[in-house]
Formats: C-alpha cells, structure tokens, sequence
C-alpha cells in the first residue's frame, strides 16, 4: 500500500552517498578507520569514555550481557513492551529474562514497583528501555541496583542524545545501546552502538565483537601486527567501514534533526492534548529526547477498535505502526505465569503516529485531523 504520509522519512542526501563513494574508494571497506571515527565522535558527543561500533544492537545487548559474566541460572529483569531483541539476548547467554510490567499508558517504561518485587537472589541485570526516547525512571532504578548488586544495561536504541536531568541516556547505567536500524533516528541500515564508562568492559567488548582475535585486519594490514591469538569464545558482530561512514553524516546532522522532531511533538500537543479519548505517552515530561517515534494509547479501547481506527487512518493515506506487541505474548515466550496487564493493554490499544523531521505542519494537522474524525466514527 502506498502511503502519502509514510511513518518515517528516511534522512538521507547526497552527503551519505558522497561518503561511501568515499570509502569505496578509499579501498578499505570493512572494519577499519571510519569505524574508529564514528566512535570517537559517538564517544565525544555522548560524553562518555568507550564507544564500540557493531553490526547491530542487537548484537550490542548481548555482548553487554556477556561482558558482564550472565549466564545460565542468572536471571535479567526487562520489559515486555520493547521490540523482541531486548529480550532474545538473554536468551542468548542462557540466562532466564524475567517480565516486567509498565508503569501506566503515560510512562510505559519499565515500572520500578515491579523491578522490586521480582527481583531474586539469581537476578544479577536489569535492561531498562528508553521507550520513544524517554527515560525510565533512572534515580531509583540505579539506586536501588547499586543496593542490590545489580547491573543496568540501557536499550537506548530510541533514545540518542535523549537526556535525563542534564545527563546522556545510554551513559546512565553500566552498559548503553544503540541501534542504527533503518528507521532510527540514525540510520546506517543495519547497526549498533555499545557505550561505556568501564575501561575493562570495553576492552572485552572489542575482543568478542570479533571471534576473540587479539588483533583485527587493519591493523595486521597496516603492519601493525604479523599474527593474531585467539583467547575468547567470540562472535561476528562488526561493523564496516561504509556503514560507518554513512553513521558519521548521520551523527553530524543528528543535533539539528531532534529539534525538528521536537517542533513536531509540539504540534501533534497542541491538537491532540485535549482528547479524552487517548493518552500521549509523556506529555509531561521536559528532558530533551530523541522523539523516535510519536505513540498514543486509546482510553476504554479493545484491539479490534484501534486496528479498525488504524485501517480507517491507512485508507486516508496516514501510515501507523504499533510499538509493540508484547513480546510475552509471543509463542516462543509464552507462559501463563506472566501478569502484565498494563503491557498488555498498551500493546492492543496503542497507535504509533508518523514522525520525522521534515513532517510539516500542514501533514500534522491533517494527521490528527483524521484521527478525530476516525474516532468520532469508532469511539
């Protein structure tokens, strides 16, 4: 189906095109010096210590939970209400993910109140996700880990330069990650980010993104060095060198894209804030964020009115998404053990509203247009 208001708009331009002609020419296309580039500039505009380029967060969120020694019989706190990645990484390392229930329609970030009460002596992690680029409730979060002798890794894979009190998401915890999937804020196709504070961490990190080598092909290229060790169970999980180069224009016009974004939230506020019939997900809230993507949550709605709100939203040209199904609710993950109902509810009655910075607002006007005539006819 062709829409005329897509989702998202992908934030390319010939800059992106000259940079990998640039690479391509350079005739190094895999790991190598723009890899290096992009983390440092990664590194310098999130103010934190280490950055590690990799093929993708979701390789991010396993390598975290790897360089943190969890593994079978350990046990990791996370949200249901996130994309599956967040949560197939503690499968990956054989320890057990552990559901965690929401807070409300209008912070549907994991929920502090049942990160205490189902916490055992086996949980040795918490992944916290920044959902839509705001933060979860990070003071008591932290606090109560660090009483606890719990990790904290962040899926800040919404939320880049996204702040909490003056501070950077992803820069919070023990570990951050990042995604740089098509639709992110910043896209280089597929690709990832891991981010932190901990010299050791990231060291380890850099051994395991690449089959446990001691060395990688650009250095042994550049002679640097002849011959490699291999000293850890490793994996496959870098990034190259186009798609770096392709990262570094995206984090050059990062800055000026959030603010548009955010020009953008401030439209959709002004038409839809007075709407019974839905809640806006941190209409509240003052931190600066990433605006990933624009969510609301129907008032006394079943799954089968918003699909039919949604169709009727399609058929005016409007794309919308869902973020996201619960992903206990999945077969893979199914157990009727697990009580989520504020995930539950959110994810059969929510709506995710297109998003990105050269939206105008003519397109949000006509967008919440839509939505009010769209809920006169169903609500």
């Amino acid at each position: 189906m062709s829409f005329t208001i897509p989702l998202f708009k992908l934030n390319f331009d010939e800059r992106e095109e000259e940079a990998v002609l640039e690479t391509i020419r350079s005739k190094w296309i895999s790991t190598g010096p723009r890899c290096a580039d992009f983390e440092d500039r990664f590194s310098e505009l999130l103010n934190v210590d280490y950055s590690v380029s990799l093929a993708n967060c979701t390789g991010a969120l396993h390598l975290a939970l790897a360089a943190l020694d969890i593994s079978e019989g350990d046990e990791v706190l996370c949200p249901s209400l996130s994309f599956a990645a967040t949560v197939n990484s503690v499968r990956y390392v054989n320890a057990t993910p552990v559901f965690c229930d929401v807070s409300s329609a209008s912070d549907p970030t994991i929920s502090l109140e049942e990160i205490k009460a189902k916490v055992t002596d086996k949980t040795k992690a918490i992944i916290v996700m920044h959902f839509g680029g705001y933060a979860c409730a990070m003071d008591e979060i932290l606090t109560f880990a660090k009483e606890s002798n719990i990790y904290v890794i962040e899926d800040a894979c919404h939320a880049p330069l996204s702040e909490y009190k003056g501070e950077k998401l992803g820069t919070l915890g023990d570990i951050g990650c990042f995604s740089f999937f098509s639709n992110k804020n910043i896209s280089t196709g597929e690709g990832g980010m891991l981010v932190t504070n901990n010299e050791d961490t990231a060291k380890k990190i850099r051994l395991l993104r690449s089959h446990g080598m001691t060395t990688m092909s650009y250095e042994r290229s550049k002679g640097h060095a002849t011959r490699y060790d291999i000293v850890e169970l490793g994996y496959n999980y870098r990034m190259d060198d186009i798609r770096a180069s392709i990262g570094i224009v995206q984090l050059q016009k990062l800055p000026g894209d959030l603010i548009k974004r955010t020009e953008v939230r401030k439209n959709y506020l002004s038409h839809l804030s007075s709407l019974t019939e839905i809640t806006i997900p941190f209409a509240d809230r003052t931190d600066f964020s990433s605006n990933y993507i624009f969510p609301i949550v129907l008032n006394d709605s079943t799954e089968e009115k918003r699909d039919q709100l949604r169709d009727y939203m399609h058929a005016q040209g409007i794309q919308t998404s869902v973020h996201y199904p619960s992903i206990h609710q999945f077969s893979i993950y199914q157990d009727d053990s697990h009580q989520l109902p504020i995930t539950e509810y959110i994810s059969g009655n929510s709506i995710t509203l297109p998003i990105y910075g050269s939206l105008t607002e003519k397109e949000v006007e006509f967008i919440c247009a839509t939505l009010k005539s769209g809920l006169n006819e169903f609500y």
